[in-house]
C-alpha cells in the first residue's frame, strides 16, 4: 500500500467542482464538458481543466464521438469510491439552500440511480423485501439464493453469466441511515446518535433491474438530478413480484 497514491487520489476530490463533478457522473450516463460545467456552474474551461486531473486519475473514463468529447466513471469501483465518501459526509438535514435544492434533496433521498443500480427508500425497499422473501441472503455479504436466481428469470430480468463483476453487491447508500443495533433508549451514545448507514443492491444483479425497471416504464428519471421516481406501472410490477406497498415507492 503507498500511501503517495492515497494522498494522490484524495486530492483529486480535494476540490469543490472536481466532487461535483464525479457526483454528476454517478448517474452512470456519459456526460459532455459543457453539461458538467454547467452542473458543477463553472465556466466550460474550468471544468476542461478538472476533467484532465479526474481522467489522468482514473476516477472518470473518456470517450471520443467524432469532435465531441464524452466521460463517464470508469467503472463500478469508481462509483463505489465516491458514493462511500458521500455516506461518510454529514446528511444535510438543514433548511439552508432554496425550495429547487430541498426539493432535489428530497427526489434524491426517495429514489435514485447511483452508477447503475437504484439506491434511496426506492433502493433499499426493494433489498429489504428481496431479502424478506428469501431471494437476497445477507448474512455473510450479498448473494442471491436460488430462489432469487428464479425470481430474475420469472420477471424476465435476465443476468449475465460469468465476469469479473459480483453478481450481488452491497452499496452504503448514503442517504438512508438506521439507528445501530443495541442502541440504547434515546438512541444516543455520549451525545451522539449511533447510526448505521443502509445497503442496496449492486452489482451485476442491481445493474439489470434498474436497467429493466427503467426500459420497461417502472420507474423515469426526472429533472437532471439522477433522482427517478415510481411510475404507476412499477407500483404494480413491484406489488406484485415483491409484495411492496405503494407507501414505501411513494
Amino acid at each position: 500500500m503507498d500511501a503517495r497514491k492515497i494522498a494522490a487520489l484524495a486530492a483529486l476530490l480535494a476540490d469543490d467542482t472536481r466532487a461535483a463533478v464525479c457526483l454528476a457522473l454517478l448517474d452512470g450516463r456519459a456526460w459532455t464538458a459543457g453539461e458538467l460545467a454547467r452542473r458543477a456552474r463553472v465556466a466550460p474551461s474550468t471544468a476542461s481543466g478538472h476533467l484532465g486531473k479526474l481522467v489522468a486519475g482514473g476516477l472518470p473514463a473518456e470517450e471520443r464521438q467524432g469532435r465531441h468529447r464524452h466521460v463517464r466513471l470508469a467503472d463500478e469501483r469508481a462509483a463505489e469510491l465516491v458514493e462511500r465518501l458521500a455516506s461518510y459526509t454529514a446528511p444535510d438535514e438543514g433548511p439552508s439552500g432554496s425550495l429547487r435544492a430541498a426539493s432535489a434533496r428530497t427526489a434524491m433521498a426517495r429514489g435514485r440511480t447511483c452508477y447503475d443500480h437504484l439506491a434511496g427508500r426506492l433502493g433499499i425497499a426493494i433489498t429489504d423485501a428481496m431479502t424478506g422473501r428469501g431471494l437476497l441472503r445477507r448474512d455473510t455479504g450479498f448473494a442471491l439464493t436460488d430462489d432469487g436466481l428464479g425470481w430474475f428469470r420469472t420477471a424476465g430480468i435476465p443476468l449475465p453469466r460469468g465476469g469479473r463483476r459480483p453478481l450481488a453487491r452491497a452499496c452504503l447508500d448514503w442517504t438512508e441511515c438506521r439507528p445501530r443495533r443495541g442502541t440504547p433508549a434515546g438512541g444516543t451514545v455520549v451525545g451522539r446518535t449511533r447510526r448505521r448507514t443502509a445497503r442496496h443492491l449492486a452489482g451485476a444483479a442491481g445493474a439489470e433491474l434498474c436497467r429493466h425497471a427503467l426500459a420497461a416504464g417502472w420507474c423515469e428519471r426526472i429533472g437532471s438530478q439522477r433522482a427517478v421516481r415510481v411510475t404507476a406501472d412499477g407500483e404494480r410490477a413491484l406489488g406484485r413480484l415483491l409484495g411492496i406497498g405503494t407507501e414505501a415507492l411513494r
